[in-house]
């Protein structure tokens, strides 16, 4: 099993064109169509930005802000104002746009250009590829897998968990029984995404993504009995892929100088990757039953994401009690009526 430490993952400084290819090829739920035009110089070419661009401005020759390490995209537009010029006009304009060491050229909604400027970007070592999607489309496919590539990482120690819906990652030191909170949780109906090593990706918007390792996967380790496979012992409706991160399950070691919270009015937090998230600090006993503590903290969140939090509810009782000095109140009924069980 891996090292039980948290370390920080570099992020990637570049891809290269033919990784971009093979992987948009197989993306998960179904790869995007490409047709390469040329191929020359995709192993070589590095790309080192997560953003793509559209050089219209550029073939008109204006090339003064030029971001040439990005990904370069030709659109109808683009496409439409090449045909708009006579053959020389269009060696002019191409040129203007591959005098620079751009990375790799695609023509989307499925558009061409002349063979001679085809041949042209080859002799500049710039791969050419073309797919039938409309550009809107491609560009957000495009965005999305080059924001994972360059996101910033981080792997912690852990186990990352879907319950209710919501992203529960458990923490602790090692041997203090996450993984089997995890493997009860499972056993209740709710999902495994990370055992042991839980890598997350930030996201934009302040999103962390949480995923296993390759390694791993939906591997788990109990102590004292051994490795298990969660998806062979209970199917795929006990895993995902990944999941995103809303609650830190810090599972404690009960100590007795300890201050525990018990009204919840005061919210921690922990930062990951520049991400705060909530934290809640479990402090583990006989008799407690960390797994239905879990499912609360889930249920919870829940209530808080639609407005209800029970803490600010409570406060708010106790605040109206303060203000009746002259109540004599000390119970919500003062009359059972028939009802004697």
């Amino acid at each position: 099993m891996p090292m039980r430490r948290s370390f920080r993952i570099l992020r990637k400084s570049s891809i290269t064109v033919a990784f971009l290819i093979e992987q948009l090829q197989n993306l998960r739920g179904g790869g995007i169509e490409l047709q390469t035009v040329s191929d020359i110089g995709a192993k070589e070419n590095q790309i080192t930005q997560p953003i793509s661009n559209r050089p219209g401005l550029v073939l008109a020759g204006f090339t003064g802000k030029f971001t040439d390490q990005r990904v370069q995209l030709l659109g109808n537009t683009e496409c439409h104002y090449l045909d708009s010029l006579s053959p020389e006009e269009q060696e002019v304009a191409f040129q203007h746009l591959i005098s620079f060491p751009i990375p790799c050229l695609f023509l989307t909604d499925n558009n061409k250009i002349p063979e001679n400027l085809i041949a042209n970007a080859a002799q500049k070592n710039i791969p050419v590829f073309r797919t039938p999607k409309p550009t809107a489309e491609f560009v957000s496919l495009l965005h999305d897998f080059l924001a994972d590539q360059f996101a910033e990482q981080q792997s912690v120690h852990g186990s990352l968990m879907d319950v209710y819906g919501i992203g529960l990652l458990l923490t602790g030191k090692s041997g203090i029984g996450k993984s089997e909170v995890s493997l009860d949780l499972i056993e209740r109906g709710h999902r495994l995404v990370a055992d042991d090593v839980v890598v997350l990706t930030r996201r934009e918007g302040n999103v962390l993504i949480g995923s296993g390792t390759d390694l791993v996967q939906h591997f788990m380790e109990i102590r004292g009995l051994g490795l298990i496979d969660i998806r062979a012992m209970f199917g795929v409706r006990a895993i995902r892929s990944h999941k995103r991160v809303e609650v830190v399950v810090d599972l404690q070691s009960w100590d007795s100088e300890k201050e525990y919270t018990r009204l919840g009015m005061v919210d921690e937090h922990k930062e990951l990757l520049g991400v705060s998230l909530p934290l809640v600090k479990l402090p583990i006993i006989p008799g407690k039953n960390m797994t239905v503590l879990c499912e609360v903290i889930a249920m919870n969140h829940l209530l808080r994401y639609y407005g209800y939090d029970p803490a600010s509810v409570f406060q708010e009782r106790l605040q109206e009690r303060i203000r009746q000095k002259g109540s004599n109140a000390t119970r919500g009924i003062e009359y059972f009526g028939h009802d004697f069980e």
